[in-house]
């Protein structure tokens, strides 16, 4: 009742159907002319206004010299491609063809596709609508006086950037490559981890303007079909003007239209992609951005990065029961010490309390706001971190935080209680590999710090239900968010809080309902050489 009700509040004003706008952004269609010239001026039309269209005329040298025209982008296709490829061969070689040949549209073009041109894809097409689509997407179009046909050439050109390991999920061990803003280049990555013809990658075209490449990644007899239609329904059910980031996806597929939780588990890094894709799951990479999806997801997956993977199993489970103690400081110490120093006095031990409370004379603000003061004041710190360059950002996030912290405990503002609460929380923090779920738990402090201040610990229980009940409720594809906690699953959590060794994790999650359940073979655990493991020693 609730979604139905907050879906159609949020929709309010639209009232014409996208579907009826469809066409509206189009690109004409029709059959080309047998002229060059009627073909280029349809095209100048269409491409009006545009400073960075290149219509290059030249003559093919035939027995009589045929017109001829190649069309490109120059700033998204490679002049020297061009150049080498297509200029060149088709001048300067001369094809066989005269002039008096009745068929000179069939054999012109198929003579220069099959024999000149040097391209790796060369497409014929008849519609001027997909010349307009293919010019669009890095191809050169060559059109030829007295043809009605066209060739589409690959060209792709243009500045990408270097694979390097992404700023937001380092590793000390493991790979140092991350995915770039080019899809080409991210299925790649993927194909050079999972070199099998079952890793499938179907492609689709998503927004009217920017028509973006949207790549559905899935390794066919693992993942459950069920859930990689649905994937792709979800994403055909778009409609929209344009795709420029993998976020407009996110918040059009996920289960819930409004969860502070994040649904759809986001990454650039290929290595942990493909290790959900040996899952069961269903990887999404967006061109012109690093940031790729995963569906399904989880809370506990949250909680866990590819490093995890590549350490020993006893260091990474002391690592993830760390995360989750950090979780729960980031998530409640705050509210924790509103709750005791203003309605609990009595769980404090004397001392404490009496040095707490020595610090506290003379202070003009409850303790309440001291802490979201400074938890203000911290954010508005880390924000301007991150928009500054990164040269000033960290020290203008470091250095503010200690001269604030210390200039508003000598001015006699906050106590050096506030000031400790509100930097161990931030280090906290800090200890969620995830960014998504980082920002959910910082707003969800605000709300617990809020009903502290009005109800205490008995506040704090309130609304920690309230986010639990709300947790057991989410889906993601179909996925309970709290599994293999809720509901429960022991075969799952050998990669939850705790991970077990690599030669225990004999078969996928349960949840995911994969085709095939076995992820490798049994009894493949360390042995002593007198157990079959290496031989034995004279």
């Amino acid at each position: 009742m609730f979604k139905e009700l907050t879906q159609k509040a949020l929709s309010l004003g639209t009232k014409k159907n996208r579907n009826e706008k469809d066409g509206q952004w189009g690109i004409q269609s029709g059959p080309l002319d047998n002229s060059l010239q009627e073909n280029l001026q349809s095209l100048k039309q269409t491409f009006d206004l545009c400073a960075d269209i290149s219509f290059r005329e030249f003559e093919i040298n035939a027995g009589k010299p045929i017109r001829a025209a190649l069309i490109y982008f120059k700033g998204i296709t490679d002049a020297k491609r061009i150049s080498e490829q297509m200029l060149e061969p088709i001048m300067y070689v001369a094809p066989e063809l005269r002039d008096d040949d009745q068929s000179i549209d069939n054999k012109a073009i198929h003579y220069v596709q099959n024999r000149l041109s040097t391209a790796a894809s060369v497409e014929t097409t008849q519609d001027i609508g997909e010349v307009t689509k293919g010019i669009l997407d890095s191809k050169v179009a060559l059109l030829m006086d007295g043809v009605s046909s066209a060739l589409l050439m690959d060209a792709p050109g243009g500045k990408t950037r270097t694979l390097a390991e992404p700023d937001s999920e380092p590793v000390v061990r493991g790979p140092k490559d991350g995915f770039v803003e080019s899809l080409s280049t991210n299925i790649m990555l993927l194909r050079r981890r999972i070199r099998t013809s079952l890793l499938k990658m179907e492609t689709l075209e998503i927004g009217d303007l920017s028509r973006t490449q949207i790549a559905v990644c899935y390794v066919q007899g693992i993942a459950n079909d069920k859930i990689v239609e649905e994937v792709k329904t979800r994403l055909k059910r778009i409609k929209i003007d344009g795709i420029l980031a993998s976020g407009y996806i996110e918040e059009m597929i996920q289960d819930e239209p409004i969860s502070n939780f994040p649904l759809i588990f986001t990454t650039e890094r290929p290595d942990r992609v493909a290790g959900c894709l040996l899952e069961g799951r269903v990887a999404i990479l967006v061109d012109n951005t690093p940031v790729s999806l995963v569906v399904p997801c989880t809370f506990s997956t949250m909680l866990q990065a590819s490093e995890d993977y590549y350490i020993s199993a006893e260091f990474s489970t002391f690592v993830r029961i760390l995360r989750f103690i950090g979780l729960n400081f980031s998530l409640m110490l705050p509210a924790l010490t509103v709750a005791v120093f203003s309605f609990h006095q009595e769980l404090i031990p004397l001392p404490l309390l009496a040095t707490v409370a020595g610090a506290r004379q003379e202070l003009p603000l409850p303790i309440f706001m001291e802490i979201l003061a400074m938890e203000i004041t911290f954010e508005l710190l880390r924000e301007a971190g991150v928009r500054l360059p990164k040269t000033i950002g960290q020290a203008i996030s470091t250095v503010g935080g200690i001269v604030i912290g210390q200039a508003a405990v000598n001015a006699g503002f906050v106590s050096p209680l506030s000031v400790i609460v509100v930097a161990l929380t931030a280090i906290s923090s800090f200890t969620i590999p995830n960014y998504p779920a980082g920002t959910s738990i910082r707003i969800l402090r605000f709300f617990l710090l809020v009903c502290s201040a009005i109800l205490g610990i008995v506040g704090i229980m309130f609304a920690l239900m309230l986010i639990l009940f709300h947790l057991t409720s989410l889906r993601s594809f179909g996925v309970p968010y709290l599994s293999p906690f809720a509901p429960y699953s022991p075969r799952d959590f050998k990669d939850s809080i705790i991970r077990v060794p690599w030669w225990a994790m004999i078969t996928r999650p349960r949840l995911y309902e994969g085709k095939e359940p076995e992820r490798q073979a049994r009894n493949q655990g360390p042995q002593k050489p007198d157990q079959g493991g290496g031989g034995s020693h004279q």
